[in-house]
C-alpha cells in the first residue's frame, strides 16, 4: 500500500475545477481513480494489472478513455501552463518514443486516421515536440509520427508559442522561415546555425546552455513507462500520457 501513488489535497484542488460535471449517478471518487490511472501510466501496466486499491480496473479504464477523447488532460496541461508558466524565455524540441508491438500496427484506423507512428533508423516510434518555458516545464506537447522532421513541429506548434522574449532551439530549427516568424512575433531565436550554412549566424552562446533544461524534461516524461515505450494505439490516448505526466510532474 505505501508503495502506491496518490495525490494529495493540493493536487487535487487544482485539478478539480477540470473534471467534467457528473451526470446522473454520482462519480466513483475522483482521487482514487485518478491516482490508479497515474499509477498505470508511470509504471507501465496492463490495466487489467492495476492494484486493487484504485478499484475496478474497468473504471480506471473507462474513464483514462473517456477523458482522454474529452481532452481533458490537455486542458490541464494549457490552462495550469498559460497560468504559471515563465515564459520569458521558452524552448522547443523533439525526442523519439519507441512504440510497442501492440501498438505499432502502421494501418489506418477507422475513419483514415493515422496512429502517428512511423519508422526511422531505431524502428518504429512516434515523435513528441514539445514547448517548456524558462525553467523547462512543458507548455505545449505535440504528437507526429517518428520520421516526422522538427520543421512539421515547429511550424505546427508556432502559433501556440507565448510571446516570449526569446527561444531557445538546436541547429535543427535553423531555418530562415522560423527564425523570421519569431522575429515577426518578437521573440528573439537563440538558435546555433547549420553547419551547412554559408554565413553563420550568431548566437548568445550562455543562455544557448540553459537549454539543457528541455533535454530533463524529456529524461523525467520518459521515467513514465508508458511514455518511454508506447503501448498505446491511438494517438489522443498516448498524447494524454504526455500531458498527464507533464501536469503531474510540473504543474499540479
Amino acid at each position: 500500500m505505501d508503495d502506491l501513488f496518490w495525490l494529495d489535497d493540493a493536487q487535487m484542488e487544482r485539478l478539480a475545477p477540470f473534471f467534467p460535471k457528473s451526470r446522473g449517478r454520482a462519480r466513483v471518487d475522483d482521487r482514487r481513480v485518478l491516482s490508479g490511472i497515474v499509477f498505470v501510466n508511470r509504471n507501465g501496466l496492463r490495466w487489467r494489472d492495476a492494484p486493487a486499491a484504485y478499484g475496478p480496473p474497468k473504471t480506471l479504464y473507462n474513464r483514462w478513455v473517456r477523458w482522454s477523447r474529452m481532452g481533458v488532460f490537455a486542458r490541464m496541461l494549457v490552462t495550469l501552463a498559460d497560468a504559471d508558466g515563465d515564459i520569458s524565455t521558452v524552448m522547443i524540441d523533439a525526442t523519439h518514443l519507441k512504440a510497442h508491438r501492440t501498438a505499432s500496427s502502421l494501418h489506418r484506423q477507422k475513419g483514415g486516421g493515422s496512429r502517428l507512428i512511423g519508422r526511422t533508423k531505431g524502428g518504429l516510434n512516434s515523435k513528441l515536440h514539445a514547448v517548456t518555458d524558462a525553467r523547462g516545464r512543458p507548455i505545449r506537447l505535440f504528437l507526429t509520427a517518428g520520421q516526422t522532421s522538427d520543421y512539421i513541429g515547429a511550424r505546427a506548434l508556432l502559433s501556440s508559442i507565448p510571446g516570449a522574449g526569446t527561444l531557445l532551439a538546436d541547429r535543427g530549427y535553423d531555418a530562415d522561415w522560423f527564425r523570421d516568424a519569431l522575429n515577426a512575433r518578437g521573440t528573439t531565436p537563440c538558435i546555433p546555425s547549420r553547419k551547412a550554412r554559408k554565413v553563420a549566424i550568431p548566437h548568445d552562446k550562455a543562455l544557448y546552455r540553459q537549454r539543457h533544461r528541455i533535454e530533463n524534461t524529456f529524461g523525467r516524461l520518459k521515467d513514465w513507462r508508458r511514455i518511454a515505450t508506447r503501448y498505446d494505439r491511438c494517438p489522443d490516448l498516448f498524447l494524454s500520457a504526455c500531458s498527464l505526466a507533464a501536469v503531474t510532474l510540473f504543474w499540479s
